[in-house]
């Protein structure tokens, strides 16, 4: 690898963990708007390494702080449960509160991807 590749590669990362910072919280509040039960931290970080390629799975550790933040700010509830297999789960659900701030998150996202489409459309890949 060159040191030009290796620069790209560096640049193409730093893009990367930036989109995903702006992201997580937005995308973890819907993945729990459309869970049909609470979900603990495991079952919802397997969810995303399911989503288009796994494009949106990070490292799991890096979830339990935007987890633990959505909580403080009343967007999610938790409970611990007991588990059998292993230490006590703690599950996440939304909360109305949770649920209103989703949609005005889902405007805003909708509005600056629009947009950004609309100044590369005509961009040479």
């Amino acid at each position: 690898m060159t040191s030009y590749e290796s620069a790209v590669d560096v640049q193409l990362r730093k893009f990367q963990k930036e989109l995903s910072a702006g992201t997580v919280s937005l995308v973890l509040l819907a993945v729990l708007a459309v869970a049909v039960e609470p979900m603990y931290g495991y079952q919802i970080a397997k969810q995303l390494e399911g989503v288009d390629g796994g494009v949106l799975a990070g490292k799991q550790s890096a979830l339990y702080p935007v987890l633990r933040n959505l909580e403080a700010a009343g967007l999610l509830a938790s409970h611990v449960e007991p588990s059998i297999s292993g230490p006590p789960r703690r599950y996440y659900r939304i909360t109305a509160a949770g649920r209103e701030v989703l949609g005005h998150w889902i405007e805003a996202w909708s509005a600056t991807r629009d947009s950004v489409d609309t100044v590369l459309k005509g961009v040479p890949a």
